[in-house]
């Protein structure tokens, strides 16, 4: 909710027509959370239809195959490879699934996936920066993306929603923004499937 908050922030600054929309369901017991964002001016509606969002991010692996469904082929998957095990999982009830089935699945839907390993997050003053916040630059480092919103425009919503954790963040954005270098999207003339993993 924060990432897609910030993106909305940061298109409003940018003077770009925003249309966002969170669902919550039933995050307080572990439910679904999922928040669509429109950029531009497009006369098709707030909602993302199925195939068509150039950009999908999950945080957290089992969820990300809620969003398979919503990726274009060409359009980039990026999962912050978190584990949280969700009710049933715990409860020995269901299986979680496994990091291979989920990236295949990735894979399958986009040719092009940036898998982020939480432990690869850097540190500031001796403790991880925010997953949220790291995952944000490699987000604003897809090029559909960077065309729309300087970076520059979003570390600015960063300092003012955070200022006393201003340099804690900048350390996490532009860590991030470096993680997510890629060529451009579709740039491949054979749609060859990418996976990178950092």
């Amino acid at each position: 909710m924060t990432l897609g908050d910030l993106i909305g922030r940061a298109a409003m600054t940018a003077g770009i027509p925003v249309s966002y929309v969170p669902s919550k369901g039933m995050a307080q017991r572990g439910g679904f959370v999922k928040v669509e964002i429109r950029l531009g001016y497009d006369n098709a509606g707030p909602r993302v239809p199925e195939g068509g969002a150039d950009v999908v991010v999950a945080m957290e692996r089992s969820e990300s195959l809620k969003g398979v469904c919503l990726v274009r082929s060409n359009g980039r998957f990026i999962l912050y490879d978190h584990v949280w095990p969700p009710t049933g999982v715990m409860l020995e009830e269901d299986d979680y699934p496994l990091r291979e089935a989920v990236l295949k699945a990735l894979t399958n839907a986009s040719n092009d996936v940036l898998a982020l390993n939480p432990d690869d997050r850097p540190t500031f003053n001796g403790r991880p920066v925010a997953a949220n916040i790291f995952t944000l630059g490699a987000v604003l480092n897809t090029p559909i993306l960077r065309e729309l919103i300087d970076p520059r425009v979003m570390q600015e919503v960063l300092l003012q929603r955070w200022p006393k954790s201003s340099e804690a963040n900048g350390c996490a954005f532009r860590a991030g923004l470096d993680t997510g270098q890629t060529a451009p999207l579709g740039s491949s003339p054979d749609r060859e499937l990418r996976l990178r993993e950092m």
